[in-house]
């Protein structure tokens, strides 16, 4: 079991250490702008829904937790 504990928490590691690289070097990922994300502006009211981020990172997080399941 700790194994395991040990294998995931470092792979979520990586994976924010990849992310805080990206973010500090500028590099702009798309996520939140995307044709398919509802987005209704008016005077006093702003409305967001992110449908197509939503799919986007449920499938990344399918397949990233699919490979960390088959690596244990």
């Amino acid at each position: 079991m700790e194994n395991n504990m040990s294998k995931l928490l470092l792979a979520i590691g990586i994976i924010f250490i990849i992310a805080s690289v990206l973010v500090s070097k500028g590099i702009k990922i798309p996520l939140g702008r995307l044709p398919g994300d509802i987005i209704i502006k008016k005077e006093d009211f702003s409305f967001y829904l992110p449908i197509t981020t939503s799919i986007i990172i449920s499938v990344l997080l399918t397949v990233i937790f699919s490979l960390i399941k088959k690596w244990r």
